[in-house]
């Protein structure tokens, strides 16, 4: 999958490209279709006006807190050996678990008490604060988790060690952020050439 990421990569770059050229080639040749140009004063002021406002999506700050958090957790020692604890992963494990249990119980009480702050004017989970920031939780709670269960069990020795835990998962998935970027660009493009 790591070798065929630059490939997509390079379509969508290239199919961007044939975009604008189409584009301007079907608005000038039919004028009346209703194909806007992005070689156009209008497409310009949108394509550099816009560019900001298409990538400032929640998946985008969701796809950065999942990669942070599968970060953490690759790196805090719990996977190399699962099943196999000594007494102080053991004891990692326990109170990392511990952790997990109060934001579970956090995100119960912020949830299914009545009138939760979480839930819809309707009392539903989807679409609600709750489904929003459901991604952004999940990810914290790995990370706290995983920041515990290393600190713990001796895998992370310094700040510096936690810092570099967070960063690995960054640099583990930029080349799903710049597909991400390349991709909601072209679509977002087409959007505008066409509808």
């Amino acid at each position: 999958m790591r070798r065929l990421v630059p490939y997509m990569a390079l379509v969508l770059v290239l199919a961007e490209l044939v975009l604008i050229l189409v584009s301007w080639l079907l608005s000038a040749a039919l004028p009346n279709s209703g194909v806007r140009s992005m070689l156009s004063g209008e497409g310009i002021r949108w394509f550099m006006g816009h560019f900001g406002t298409i990538l400032a999506t929640p998946i985008l700050s969701w796809l950065i807190l999942a990669a942070i958090a599968i970060g953490c957790l690759k790196c805090c020692g719990l996977f190399p050996h699962p099943m196999r604890f000594n007494y102080r992963e053991r004891r990692a494990f326990l109170i990392g678990g511990g952790v997990l249990l109060v934001c579970v119980v956090s995100l119960l009480l912020l949830t299914v008490v009545p009138h939760a702050v979480l839930v819809s004017a309707t009392g539903g989970y989807f679409p609600s604060p709750f489904s929003y920031s459901l991604i952004p939780f999940l990810s914290f709670s790995i990370c706290a988790f995983s920041i515990v269960y290393g600190l713990i069990a001796g895998t992370f020795q310094t700040l510096r060690d936690v810092y570099d835990s967070l960063l690995y998962g960054i640099r583990w998935a930029a080349p799903c952020v710049l597909f991400y970027i390349l991709f909601i660009q072209f679509y977002e493009s087409l959007r505008f050439v066409f509808g």
